[in-house]
């Protein structure tokens, strides 16, 4: 659906798009619109409390999806959004706007385009991360470029010599929308599967257990998109989300998690599993107020360094709070090596994990989802290295060691119990549970949320049950979630 005023109809009709004026909009009954339609707010003034800010206001309260919504919208007031702008989109306003010869510009973004190629992918992360669909950025040049403004605009506000570029822009926009609802008409819902292919052997999933998602999401009512970084300005034409890239708070798997469950989505993993479990320090803490048994642990500081040696016997192992795959833990063999260690670690952080090193053949790794076992692996160690992982150096393609999938029942009982009560103690999404077994007692390593799910390696036993049971449970979510609309 288009909310505009009749007075803009320049933009003209578009297929499977209803056009609405602001006022007729406003005054329908509250059924005469579809809940889970979207509805693409083109009024004349966004300020708060005028018509635009009421058609999102009042989409969002029918359950309806708002482009943009009251979120965005309060976002682009004042100087919020300029806060918003992360460190890597501040990279990419100086190399997209390095060859201007003037002091400032202007950049307007239609539906996720800019009339200029040379600024299209700027003008891409900027709609991804302010969801609206004409957008204006107004930059000035110091010492570097800087945004100074941004602004959701009316179609009143566009240039008449961008008006035929915007109406091509829409049409391109929605023939997409068009032709994936054709192609997925007998589903019931839209899923976004977050990967990124650069990432290689370390991405959570290989292509074939992607391909395997896709196809479980189908035989549930699900219709499934692999979509990358590039795609999430359309993030509010799913019902779900599913990250399967490896995620870290201060990154966009964290911002786009907080988007998407902002907007009413489902998401897995949500983004308060990924600050959980992001970082070591919390986790220390949490396991230890819960009394899950877990190797000797310090949370080491500047202030307590000193003992971390007198402690921990050699060797020990430290971690950075928010080291993921292997990377960031190192051990320390002796009292030197720690001082060495602490020092390059108290550069990057005021924290870090200090713990007992605990010597395996392998860790176990169970996987839970909404707080049942799924899977168990043993994780064995790299050949010739104490991690599962041996990064070697700068450069070179990770080694790792072999796994063996078991069936859940035949795994030790033990393992799986403390498994599961370190991931509840987390939320009810997906989670990976590392746990090592020393003298026939087993220790939590870490909760991690975003676990591997690799063709022939996590789904070894259940096969495609394995992606089934995962769609099955986004279903009942989904359901849920639009149950608690509708009650409202």
């Amino acid at each position: 659906m288009l909310v505009a005023e009749t007075a803009d109809d320049w933009l003209g009709r578009f297929e499977g798009v209803q056009t609405i004026d602001p006022g007729e909009f406003l005054s329908s009954p509250n059924g005469s619109t579809p809940r889970g339609a979207r509805v693409y707010n083109l009024c004349r003034s966004y300020a708060y409390q005028s018509l635009g800010y009421y058609v999102s206001l009042l989409a969002e309260a029918r359950g309806q999806r708002a482009v943009p919504d009251v979120v965005t919208i309060q976002d682009l007031r004042g100087t919020a959004a300029i806060r918003l702008i992360p460190q890597h989109l501040e990279e990419l306003i100086q190399k997209s706007l390095q060859s201007l010869t003037t002091d400032s510009f202007v950049l307007s973004v239609y539906f996720g385009e800019n009339v200029a190629k040379k600024h299209s992918r700027l003008a891409k992360e900027l709609y991804a991360l302010f969801q609206a669909p004409l957008l204006r950025f107004k930059f000035t040049r110091g010492s570097k470029w800087r945004l100074r403004g941004a602004s959701a605009i009316a179609l009143n506000d566009v240039p008449k010599h961008h008006r035929q570029f915007v109406a091509d822009a829409a049409q391109r926009h929605f023939t997409r929308r068009s032709t994936v609802r054709t192609k997925r008409q007998v589903t019931r819902y839209d899923m976004a599967i977050l990967h990124d292919p650069k990432e290689g052997e370390l991405a959570p999933s290989d292509e074939a257990a992607l391909k395997k998602m896709v196809k479980a999401a189908a035989k549930e009512g699900i219709a499934a998109e692999l979509i990358t970084r590039e795609d999430t300005g359309r993030l509010l034409e799913f019902d779900a989300l599913f990250i399967r890239e490896t995620t870290a708070v201060n990154h966009h798997t964290y911002r786009t998690a907080r988007r998407a469950q902002a907007a009413g989505m489902v998401v897995i993993d949500d983004p308060l599993s990924i600050l959980r479990c992001s970082n070591k320090v919390y986790l220390a803490e949490l396991l230890n107020r819960a009394k899950v048994p877990t190797p000797r642990t310090i949370v080491a500081h500047r202030g307590n360094a000193d003992e971390v040696a007198g402690q921990l016997s050699f060797p020990c192992v430290l971690k950075r709070p928010d080291s993921a795959f292997s990377q960031g833990v190192v051990k320390a063999e002796n009292a030197d090596d720690l001082k060495r260690r602490l020092d390059e670690f108290f550069s990057d952080s005021e924290l870090l994990i200090a713990q007992e090193y605990m010597r395996t053949d392998f860790d176990w790794r169970i996987g839970i989802l909404d707080q049942r076992a799924v899977f168990a692996c043993k994780y064995h160690m790299a050949r010739g290295h104490w991690q599962i992982a041996n990064h070697g150096s700068k450069g070179t393609k990770p080694k790792f060691g072999k796994c063996e999938t078991l069936p859940v029942e035949t795994a030790p009982r033990k393992a799986v119990s403390v498994a599961l009560k370190a991931a509840n103690l987390i939320g009810n999404g997906l989670y990976g549970v590392d746990v090592k077994e020393s003298d026939g007692q087993f220790y939590v390593i870490e909760v991690n949320d975003n676990p591997n799910l690799d063709s022939g390696i996590e789904d070894a036993v259940l096969r495609d049950e394995l992606y089934r049971r995962i769609m099955e449970s986004f279903t009942r979510r989904i359901e849920v979630q639009k149950q608690l609309a509708n009650s409202r």
